[in-house]
């Protein structure tokens, strides 16, 4: 029951993300968008582990979100110039 609830706001949170990345007014907000994204995919990658019991997955999550961030910065710091 609670898996189910989670994924309904999980998805809710996606599309909402989405669509702000496709039609966000500036570049910020589609990085905003995109790097919410990317926050959403690790939590769904973090659920994943705790279903199927396996903690390689989180070491997966770990991955991924770091890798994320290092790209949410430089794409920021390429908009902002400083590249």
């Amino acid at each position: 029951m609670i898996i189910t609830i989670s994924m309904i706001f999980i998805g809710l949170a996606v599309l909402l993300a989405f669509i702000r990345l496709v039609i966000g007014p500036t570049s910020s907000d589609r990085l905003l968008a995109a790097d919410s994204i990317t926050t959403i995919t690790t939590a769904v990658i973090v659920l994943v582990a705790y279903l199927l019991g396996r903690v390689i997955y989180m070491d997966v999550a770990i991955v991924y979100a770091v890798l994320g961030f290092v790209g949410v910065v430089a794409v920021a710091r390429y908009l902002e110039g400083g590249i």
